[in-house]
């Protein structure tokens, strides 16, 4: 099904080389094909390709030689000794970019030539509800996440299922980031379960029968390879001292739903709370990715006050699963409002009607993803 993503390729072209990095089936692949169909394609997962360019890296020269358009690599780890044809191309040819991957570590630790600031980089993440519009479904979203294959799957639960899997085959044991994969896999549902939790290594060392330090270098791994991100703490509160320690999300909830063993979750189910922030998490890092190019924290207090997520170092926002909010669902906010850092301050919910409680904004969750997606939250 056809979806109007709200990365345009081209406009990001015509002002420099990109990067396009982001996890297996967000669409990378498919926005390339339906956007960019005249363009040069080489797509490296295409073994004849592949063989081609490894064996000689200088043929890309040779077969662009006076070619005028926009060059596309797609699965640009698979052979980061291009990177230095593509350089001599964008100087000398004038050539413009896009350079598709799914795992940012294995050109780090190459060594190689990342261009020297020739291209930016920007993140593909998975559907969004502005991108899906009338198409979009809470609780869809909530149980299955929001990849296109598997959001429009007539069985989204085995596709899952299925993705984990080329996960595992493909991303870690493929590509060598880790010589023990069943002890990855272990680790990867337990680290599911702390999903948009501040990260306690020494337990997650414990229930996933791993070291400490090779639980450090598997979190390290899921960060370099797009499938979680490590959101960092906001830290210039003065009347509270705020923690140090970081939290994780997962990058798609239906992912984290189905590495957790959640099964079906149903709105006033315990798990919905958890599930609802971690898919908010997503829009709100596709909106920092895709409009404010800001930043993305949270805010704990060290007695405990807490606000799930700071956009921009400006806008607070706590995530509640609940249509009808108690004092104490407010405690975080007031306590982050006292320090008078924020320019809003906001709660997501389940409630019906927007209204404000002395300077807090309630906000359902329909209002607030239009108002995001706007660029009206203020």
């Amino acid at each position: 099904m056809l979806i109007r993503r709200y990365l345009s390729l081209s406009e990001l072209l015509a002002k420099k080389s990109h990067f396009l990095l982001g996890p297996r089936q967000t669409g990378k692949t498919s926005l390339i094909r339906e956007t960019m169909p005249h363009c040069r394609i080489y797509n490296l997962l295409d073994f004849e390709t592949f063989l081609r360019l490894n064996q000689n890296p200088s043929r890309l020269r040779e077969e662009l030689k006076g070619y005028k358009g926009h060059v596309v690599i797609d699965e640009i780890q698979k052979l980061p000794s291009l990177l230095d044809e593509v350089q001599i191309l964008i100087e000398e040819q004038n050539l413009r970019f896009l350079l598709t991957g799914s795992s940012a570590r294995k050109l780090r630790r190459s060594g190689v030539n990342l261009l020297g600031g020739r291209a930016r980089t920007i993140h593909m993440h998975p559907l969004t509800s502005f991108e899906l519009g009338d198409q979009f479904d809470l609780m869809r979203a909530i149980n299955f996440g929001t990849l296109p294959a598997i959001y429009f799957a007539e069985d989204p639960g085995l596709d899952l299922r299925a993705y984990a899997g080329e996960y595992l085959k493909e991303e870690i044991a493929a590509e060598g980031l880790t010589r023990n994969v069943p002890a990855f896999s272990r680790f990867l549902e337990t680290a599911a379960l702390c999903n948009g939790q501040i990260i306690n290594y020494q337990a997650i060392s414990s229930d996933a029968a791993v070291p400490r330090t090779t639980v450090q270098e598997y979190f390290a791994i899921l960060k370099d390879t797009l499938i979680a991100e490590e959101i960092e703490p906001w830290r210039k509160t003065k009347k509270r001292k705020a923690v140090t320690t970081s939290k994780f999300y997962f990058f798609d909830v239906g992912v984290a739903n189905h590495l957790q063993h959640a099964g079906r979750i149903a709105q006033k189910s315990k798990l919905f709370g958890d599930a609802f922030e971690a898919f908010i998490f997503q829009e709100l890092a596709a909106y920092r990715d895709y409009i404010s190019r800001g930043t993305l924290h949270y805010w704990r207090s060290e007695d405990h006050y807490e606000v799930d997520f700071i956009l921009d170092e400006k806008i607070a926002i706590e995530v509640k699963g609940t249509s009808r909010l108690s004092k104490d669902d407010f405690k975080g906010m007031r306590a982050l409002q006292a320090e008078k850092a924020m320019k809003s301050h906001i709660i997501v919910c389940l409630e019906s009607v927007p209204r404000d409680v002395d300077g807090i904004r309630v906000m359902p969750w329909e209002t607030f993803l239009k108002d995001l997606w706007a660029g009206a939250l203020k």
